[in-house]
């Protein structure tokens, strides 16, 4: 099962400087896992300690917030498009 993954900027370092990379999994954990297998220590920066996803980092599968699709139990299917953005907060008042 091929699924693209999107890489912000600020975790390519893990990548290789790769904007996309692929992976498999059934779920969005196993994704993760299989991520970190082939790319380590990105887990660590998507999920916290307690193996909950980060507060201020947002993943998107095909579209749609994983947090509103069952977050790390959200299934995947073959071709779909996981897409990390990390939150951005801060301005000039």
């Amino acid at each position: 099962m091929a699924i693209e993954v999107r890489i912000p900027t600020i975790l390519r370092t893990y990548t290789g400087g790769e904007k996309a990379v692929n992976a498999d999994g059934a779920n969005l954990h196993a994704l993760i896992d299989a991520l970190d297998a082939s790319h380590p220590g990105i887990k660590g920066r998507l999920l916290e300690d307690n193996g909950d996803l980060r507060r201020f980092v947002n993943i998107y599968i095909n579209d749609e917030d994983v947090r509103f699709i069952g977050s790390l139990d959200a299934e995947l299917s073959d071709g779909d498009q996981v897409v990390i953005l990390p939150a951005v907060a801060g301005g000039a008042r």
